[in-house]
């Protein structure tokens, strides 16, 4: 990343200085949502901050998006499995899952674990295309595994053997691969719908399919309370999380490409500990840091010199 920035700053290039900072804003967006998501665990309820969050996103993109989908009514038909796929996948199930998960553990747990999500799509995409995995990946998918048990153990092997785990890490660690199915069938997200048309459908997609979750949630007594505090929190999540920061990472990608813009998820972790210190009150323990190194050293052996995904956690 630093040599096209380097460049970009020599020669004085708007668009690749305008991308880097989009990039930023966006990891600052994402890594926030998982830390308003810990924010507001003992007032909203968890399918219910997701579903109101898309929902929210869903009426707030249409009116952009309407145009893009005049007239698509036979693409949407012809490609119905994969939007269905990835809208349960990416909008729904995905954060359900990390939202529940917050609600149970810490917010600089769950950014943790969510680094190793580019080991966790190298071996999704084994799995799904059998595409070859050398021994350079094994190795590295080894050591993220390794610092993932670490977080999820705080650091006490016994408590692996005895399965007394926090439950909110293993709901966050049954989330990752359930992104890692999301960005493999991105690969074959359909090119005959716009951008903005294909985040409108899947978003619809993943209200729909959490809205019966929802019903029973809200039916088992877990109400979403009507306040101003709870709802300057949904639009957040569905403005900055949802709908601005896939935005600016389509442009980012679009111009400095998706190998390069990859390399910023790793401010993730790095945005959301300063802001689950400062604002929850959240510490920094020493089987975090061992973890994330682990996490860290593995995503980086396991994704030298290879395509990295093109799309994060948010």
């Amino acid at each position: 990343m630093q040599q096209p920035l380097r460049a970009a700053i020599g020669r004085r290039d708007p668009g690749v200085l305008l991308a880097y900072g989009l990039l930023v804003l966006t990891m600052f967006f994402w890594s926030s949502n998982w830390v308003v998501g810990r924010a507001m665990h003992e007032t909203v309820p968890p399918i219910a901050l997701n579903f109101w969050r898309w929902t929210v996103a869903s009426l707030l993109l249409l009116p952009f998006s309407w145009r893009q989908l005049r007239g698509k009514w036979p693409a949407i038909r012809r490609h119905w499995k994969i939007l269905l796929g990835l809208g349960i996948t990416g909008v729904g199930l995905f954060h359900a899952l990390v939202y529940t998960g917050l609600s149970q553990t810490t917010a600089i747990n769950a950014l943790l674990l969510n680094s190793a999500l580019p080991a966790i799509i190298i071996c999704i995409s084994w799995l799904w295309y059998r595409e070859t995995i050398n021994r350079r990946q094994f190795g590295g998918i080894l050591v993220s595994f390794a610092g993932v048990m670490v977080i999820i153990a705080q650091g006490d092997p016994a408590a692996l053997l005895h399965l007394t785990v926090n439950r909110g890490d293993l709901w966050i660690a049954l989330a990752l691969p359930v992104w890692g199915i999301y960005s493999v069938l991105l690969r074959r997200r359909p090119t005959d719908l716009g951008a903005l048309a294909f985040l409108q459908i899947i978003s619809l997609v993943g209200v729909a399919s959490i809205a019966p979750l929802y019903a029973v949630e809200t039916f088992r007594g877990a109400h979403m309370p009507v306040t101003l505090p709870v709802a300057l929190g949904v639009v957040y999540v569905a403005l900055g999380a949802s709908l601005l920061s896939y935005v600016f990472w389509n442009y980012a990608v679009a111009r400095i490409g998706a190998n390069t813009a990859g390399f910023t998820v790793h401010l993730m972790p790095a945005f959301g500990t300063v802001m689950a210190i400062v604002f929850l009150g959240e510490t920094v323990r020493s089987f975090q840091v061992i973890g994330i190194a682990l996490i860290l050293v593995g995503v980086f052996v396991s994704t030298a010199n290879a395509a990295r995904p093109a799309m994060s956690a948010g």
